[in-house]
């Protein structure tokens, strides 16, 4: 199989890592992954926030829980198994929202273009650590740290830039099974 196609096809999002640390130049390989990816106007829009520092991933987690436990508040109702699942999560880890990633990469972007073309770059940068034998995940949640004001200020967030991603690098301690797909929905004009 094409090497391309099968990184495509081979790629989850994992979310339980080894305690080990990432050398510098695989990371650097991974944001200049993400650095090549196509843009509108060939804008590239973004700019890229690695962090590794233990107390600032608290910090993180800290300014990302609560709003991310409010958002599954609203899911008791519309789906309590759900709800019930994502909360024992929440019980059960110690960072149920960055996973005890040993990196966080933050994609911030602004301009008119950011939101087509920095996701281009969030994609990149997954299939690249993938390649590199890292596992990878996108988590919102994780980017729901915007109006900290101390958080602003680490990532040095202006008003005009949003926060795409957080991307989780790390070695994954365990790689999970391929999820069922759907067909996809196809219309051929001939």
């Amino acid at each position: 199989m094409n090497p391309v196609i099968e990184a495509i096809m081979k790629r989850r999002s994992v979310r339980s890592y080894e305690p080990k640390p990432i050398p510098k130049d695989i990371i650097q390989t991974i944001i200049t992954a993400g650095n090549e990816a196509p843009s509108a106007m060939n804008s590239q829009p973004w700019r890229f926030v690695i962090v590794e520092d233990k107390a600032t991933k608290s910090k993180l987690l800290g300014a990302a829980k609560p709003g991310a436990k409010k958002l599954f508040d609203s899911l008791k109702e519309i789906n309590p198994e759900r709800y019930e699942m994502v909360m024992q999560r929440f019980k059960e880890l110690e960072d149920p929202i960055y996973y005890s990633a040993p990196v966080i990469v933050f994609v911030i972007g602004s301009g008119r273009y950011a939101s087509h073309s920095c996701p281009l770059a969030c994609e990149n940068m997954m299939l690249a650590a993938h390649s590199l034998g890292l596992g990878s995940c996108w988590v919102g949640f994780g980017a729901m740290v915007t109006e900290d004001a101390e958080i602003r200020k680490i990532l040095e967030l202006k008003d005009d830039e949003t926060v795409f991603g957080p991307i989780l690098l790390g070695y994954p301690k365990e790689y999970p099974e391929r999820p069922d797909k759907k067909e996809p929905q196809v219309k051929w004009i001939a």
